[in-house]
């Protein structure tokens, strides 16, 4: 026990003077009777009540609320109509402040964020950093901020330490910046990521978490109060209590403050977060007293709300006369942005751990509770689905309450008096029957009238069991699940759900256009020609007839930028495609903005216009610590793709030709071969002249692979593919990088210096030797024929034919050739060898894509028969003897007898390629080659003949 325990406990033991003196005598006599003795026990109940009688007397005053809860902010808005305070103190971070007054421009459920891409004096890895605090309309602090917002002379202040404070103190927590491991959730929250999808990985900042943090008194609690979750005990043990109509606010806030001591005594010593609570609560006690200090305002005309664990604080910075000690930390190098973002109450739950539905049963509980109470709750002027209401009359104040008058002890009443017994509400839970079982038929349940009333009864008798005497949701819809749910789901949603949907479902809260980013404003400003409702939820057919209607053509603009910028399925086209050199006449959109309006939002943290933050994006790309020449090059194509900046391309192209100077390896030649042939294809038909950087990046990359390719043929790790493509580059850059001033003694001196063992790699050599002419076809057939007759080597000849597969990427005019070679393998190769080849020759031809695959059938559809009857007398090329020609003489070809007449023309050739100009002796001239040939084959004269007679 601490010293501050130890302290409360001596001073309860005498009774104590004051509101709360009979309430400390008989928890005196509750702890001496059931502990044998006091000891701890005793410590902690009278600790307890302390915590309240010094909340109670704290000159400022304290409204302790729990976050989300129906029945805080009834009581806030009962509180404030009667205290009418001029400043309002909230439990939010203080940065987050100029941002609520476009509250009014949107529908609730939204969370107000704070976001930061840029970091400094924080762990880089943690970027970007994101904190998140949903404001629903069912909550005490939405009853603050909108009378401090609609009432003239109210000052709303924010006293919560700021968002870059969040994460200082948690990689103060955790300084090897791992983070701290969040808490173990309700194991009925909801799990599915799409649940808290609109928070994303964002930090959750809530006003009033009280939850207990001693995992036995939680489990004490769910099991003598006879619920399942956290959710539904706090709804029956303290919302209904404390929502009804006869709880005032001194037992409102007795109760609260209460229970927030109760969990504070009784928490597990977690250092950390202990640590972390007394600096927030030292934090907004140091930010009230300034305020105070500087404006001189009267605490007394002071609301301080805050979560009731933090209400029952025991630094020694609490209060209006605590110690000034506390230093606050100056802020990081962070540049933070701020904006609001939709939210939901499936993300609320599952971001706090929150049984599903709880959220939105407590906002179907405030609408009856406002009902029941007539007490007239605040809203913002303008705010979506608010009524147009008069000029207000000022309420009138009451008079302020004198420091020093104690307030009235509420506890002993609250805490002696026996639960209310609260008629069924028939006409209620008949409604509800009714609407489940409609809802349930819907969705394919076979449902009938019986059911309604089988859940009708079986909810009150769950009731019973439970020793309540109203069902509550919760019950009802463990009814509802008992007799309507059957083995199978019939449809999507199965009953519980159902019953969630029907106690008001999952509200998804929108981000008006007023309140948006700029960059969010200028996105729907440029698609406004589209016609469109671009904030409503849910997917959208856009058609861009760009041929009739030119102006279109910007809006294709932004939805392909917005394709690129923004998650899979905002922006999906349809039909149309953007590649480079090509646009669309006509496109097809789908289009889910309105449903993914976070995500715009945050681009609007990054930049003013999606041009912008697409540049920025593709620099960090190329810029990255990791990038590589292939995804620089990407970042090329997609700045000329989608920006069209000659500038920025050619910046991002100087970049891939520093980060290729610096690989060591061939791993991503194929990416960087297809990306390439890309660029130079659209570059020669786009420009006069090829761009600096490309000539500059052909010409690097032709001697960068050349040094690369010996260690590429024999590395283990790099693969036959990362080889051919190499090759490729080489092969079909060959004629550009020569005419740039490259030497290609550096690819032969590379393929001479190449020794490969793998089979695959020893064909691509060969057919690399065949292209520079250093190896015949003759011969290459010779040496496959060596490895179908040597018996040794056939188990491995699948894997020479996979390299000559591979091999048709650098050298094509092996096509011919490889068809051979695979003819050969299925008419030679045994079965047992053939057969498990043939799934890899499959995936490698279909892994090739647009490469070898058509090559190898158009060749073979030009070396095989194409009619099913000449199949039986087709004899292979390969196979077919040659035509034997008839005898000769040897004679020089009669082309030189034309040179030898007319030798200026060659004399002028020798000259300009530097050879002297020895002519060979004249011999005698030889018969004529044409007369030799008509006279061995008459035919075709006597065919000539006949037809020019005619």
């Amino acid at each position: 026990m601490s010293a501050a325990e130890t302290a409360g406990a001596g001073t309860a033991t005498v009774a104590a003077k004051g509101p709360f003196g009979a309430l400390r005598a008989q928890l005196h006599e509750a702890a001496t009777e059931f502990a044998d003795g006091p000891g701890a026990l005793e410590g902690i109940l009278l600790g307890i009540v302390d915590d309240v009688d010094r909340a109670v007397r704290e000159p400022l005053e304290i409204f302790p609320v729990c976050h989300h809860s129906p029945a805080s902010a009834l009581a806030m808005a009962r509180r404030l109509r009667e205290k009418q305070p001029k400043v309002v103190y909230l439990e939010l971070c203080e940065d987050m402040a100029p941002l609520l007054t476009e509250l009014r421009n949107c529908r609730l459920p939204v969370a107000v964020q704070a976001f930061a891409s840029e970091v400094a004096g924080l762990p880089v890895e943690w970027a970007p950093l994101s904190v998140v605090a949903p404001i629903t309309e069912a909550s005490a602090e939405y009853q603050a901020i909108a009378y401090a917002l609609d009432t003239p002379g109210v000052e709303l202040v924010l006293v919560d330490r700021s968002s870059d404070h969040v994460f200082q103190w948690q990689a103060r927590e955790t300084p090897d910046g791992d983070g701290a491991e969040p808490g173990p959730a309700d194991p009925d929250a909801p799990s599915a990521e799409e649940e808290a999808a609109l928070h994303g990985d964002a930090v959750g900042v809530e006003i009033g978490d009280l939850r207990p943090r001693f995992a036995e008194l939680e489990e004490h609690l769910l099991r003598h109060g006879r619920v399942r979750h956290w959710s539904e005990w706090w709804h029956q043990y303290v919302e209904v209590p404390l929502g009804d109509a006869a709880a005032d606010h001194d037992t409102y806030r007795q109760v609260m403050l209460l229970i927030g001591s109760l969990f504070r005594r009784l928490a597990p010593g977690d250092a950390g977060r202990v640590r972390v609570d007394e600096d927030r609560e030292r934090y907004m006690w140091t930010r009230m007293r300034e305020h105070l200090s500087a404006t001189g305002t009267d605490p007394a005309d002071c609301l301080y709300v805050c979560g009731a664990f933090h209400a029952a604080s025991r630094v020694a910075e609490f209060g209006v006369d605590g110690t000034d000690t506390y230093r606050i930390s100056p802020p990081s190098g962070s540049t933070w942005q701020h904006g609001l973002i939709p939210s939901s109450h499936a993300a609320i739950e599952a971001q706090f751990g929150l049984a599903a539905g709880s959220v939105s049963i407590a906002a179907t509980e405030w609408a009856k509770n406002v009902r029941r109470t007539k007490v007239k709750p605040y809203r913002l002027a303008g705010q979506a689905g608010a009524k147009k209401k008069a000029a207000a009359k000022p309420a009138p104040a009451l008079p302020p309450a004198t420091v020093g008058d104690p307030a009235p002890d509420r506890l002993s009443g609250f805490l002696r008096r026996p639960p209310v017994l609260d008629g069924v509400d028939e006409a209620e839970l008949l409604g509800w029957s009714v609407e489940i079982v409609r809802a349930a038929r819907r969705s394919g349940y076979l449902a009938s009238t019986a059911d309604a009333i089988a859940v009708f009864e079986t909810s009150i008798l769950l009731a019973g069991m439970r020793d309540r005497a109203k069902p509550t949701p919760y019950d009802f819809q463990d009814a509802a699940v008992t007799c309507i749910e059957k083995d199978r789901v019939p449809g999507r949603r199965d009953v519980r759900r159902l019953v969630e949907i029907m106690m008001g479902g999952d509200r998804i809260g929108q981000v008006g256009y007023d309140a948006l980013p700029p960059l969010a404003r200028d996105v729907h400003d440029r698609l406004a020609p589209l016609g469109m409702k671009l904030q409503q939820r849910g997917v959208q057919r856009a058609l861009l007839d760009i041929a009739g209607r030119p102006e279109l053509a910007r809006c294709s603009d932004v939805l392909w930028m917005l394709r690129y910028l923004m998650p899979q399925g905002a922006a999906r086209p349809i039909m149309g495609e953007r590649t480079l050199g090509e646009r669309s006449l006509q496109e097809s959109w789908d289009l889910a903005l309105g449903t993914h309006q976070r995500s715009l939002i945050e681009l609007g943290y990054e930049g003013v216009s999606i041009e912008q933050v697409l540049e920025q994006r593709l620099r960090r790309t190329a810029y990255a610590p990791r990038a590589t020449t292939a995804t620089v090059l990407g970042a090329v194509e997609d700045a000329v793709l989608y920006l069209g900046s000659r500038r920025l391309a050619d910046e991002l192209g100087t970049r891939a030709l520093e980060v290729l100077a610096t690989e060591r390896s061939v791993d991503g030649a194929p990416e960087v071969l297809r990306r390439v042939r890309r660029l130079l294809a659209y570059y020669r038909t786009s420009v006069p002249e090829l761009p600096g950087w490309v000539e500059s990046f052909v010409r690097t990359g032709y001697a960068h692979y050349c040094t690369l390719l010996p260690t590429a043929f024999t590395d283990e790790e790099a693969t036959v593919e990362q080889v051919a493509a190499t090759l490729g580059f080489l092969f079909g850059m060959e004629g550009l990088a020569l005419s740039l001033g490259c030497d290609r003694t550096q690819l032969e001196l590379a393929v001479a210096q190449s020794h490969p063992e793998e089979p695959a790699k020893v064909a691509l050599l060969w057919a690399a030797q065949v292209h520079l002419g250093r190896l015949s076809r003759a011969e290459l057939r010779r040496r496959c024929d060596e490895l179908l007759g040597n018996p040794l080597v056939v188990p491995s000849y699948p894997r020479y034919l996979s390299g000559f597969l591979h091999a048709l990427e650098p050298v094509p005019q092996l096509a011919d050739f490889v068809v051979e070679s695979v003819s050969h393998a299925f008419g030679r190769l045994p079965d047992a060898v053939l057969l498990p080849w043939l799934p890899t020759l499959i995936t490698s031809l279909r892994a090739g894509g647009a490469g070898p695959a058509p090559l190898l059938i158009r060749e073979a559809g030009r070396i095989f028969p194409g009619r099913l009857a000449e199949l039986d007398t087709w004899v292979p090329p390969w196979r077919a003897a040659p035509a034997a020609s008839p005898a000769q003489p040897t004679a020089r070809p009669s082309g030189s007898a034309l040179l030898r007449t007319h030798r200026s023309t060659t004399d002028a050739v020798a000259r300009l390629l530097g050879c002297e100009q020895n002519w060979p002796p004249t011999e005698a001239p030889s018969p004529a080659g044409a007369a030799t040939l008509m006279a061995s084959h008459p035919a075709t004269g006597a065919a000539l003949e006949a037809l020019l007679n005619r």
